[in-house]
């Protein structure tokens, strides 16, 4: 099986290509460095020759709406059609646990993601969306987002965070099997309510910054409910636990998703 990564060069994509050439899978790490760049085109025809499986975990830089938009149409409307025309049989697209709720609460990266969803679905191409929650490892990126003057106001929410290596476990899975043209939702082990999560690595880290679950604030521009970043109650479920992940994160470790 021939397996072409977009963004194989990234966090999530890097431990993508690793796990697919552990299972025995030909692999093409494709990223801008490595000459391919699906927003503009350049390099797709070649990278997807012969590809059975075309994996997306390539990101928008950009948080505001009509940026990502830009991209990830783009983006995915090249890997559609050089797809098609390369025969690849299976679409595999990662996005994110409750894109269709973050994008209703008006969170403009959300909308972009979503539209990107759309975009898949109403290809007509074989696809599979893994929606996976927010990782460990982008937990400082949401403690620093929400930084004013020394103190920390999070979206007074709940999160069910996995770390990076389960998430591209979750992907494996999903591009070594048959497409299943839908969703399918890979979440942490745990369940925190964001602010507390947020302490946690913090002290971690012996930082002594102030956190505060604030119920006007936002996640990246989107209101949310208490639940909206929760999977469904039928998600798969990854094994490694959040302090397990901050004793042991720079090593890899073997992985399980149930």
């Amino acid at each position: 099986m021939k397996i072409t990564v977009i963004g194989g060069t990234g966090l999530i994509g890097s431990r993508v290509v690793t796990q697919l050439r552990g299972s025995g899978a030909e692999v093409v790490s494709a990223a801008r460095a490595t000459g391919v760049n699906s927003y503009t085109g350049e390099g797709l025809e070649e990278a997807l020759d012969g590809a059975d499986v075309v994996v997306d975990v390539s990101n928008s830089s950009y948080t505001d709406e009509a940026a990502a938009r830009e991209f990830f149409y783009a983006s995915t409307l090249n890997l559609l059609t050089y797809g098609a025309a390369a025969g690849v049989g299976h679409h595999v697209a990662l996005s994110v646990v409750g894109t269709d709720r973050l994008a209703r609460a008006e969170g403009g990266y959300f909308q972009a993601k979503d539209a990107q969803e759309r975009l898949i679905v109403e290809s007509g191409r074989p696809y599979s969306l893994v929606h996976a929650t927010q990782f460990f490892e982008f937990i400082r990126n949401i403690i620093d987002n929400a930084s004013r003057g020394g103190i920390i106001r999070l979206a007074d929410t709940r999160i069910q965070p996995m770390a990076a290596d389960d998430v591209a476990a979750a992907v494996v899975e999903v591009a070594l099997a048959s497409p299943v043209n839908s969703t399918v939702e890979y979440g942490g082990p745990e369940i925190f309510d964001l602010a507390d999560l947020a302490t946690r690595e913090l002290r971690f880290r012996r930082d002594e910054r102030e956190v505060v679950a604030d119920a006007l604030g936002t996640y990246f521009g989107a209101w949310l409910g208490p639940d909206d970043l929760l999977p469904d109650p039928d998600a798969r479920i990854a094994a490694t636990r959040f302090h397990e992940w901050q004793v042991n994160s720079n090593t890899i470790s073997p992985l399980s998703i149930s």
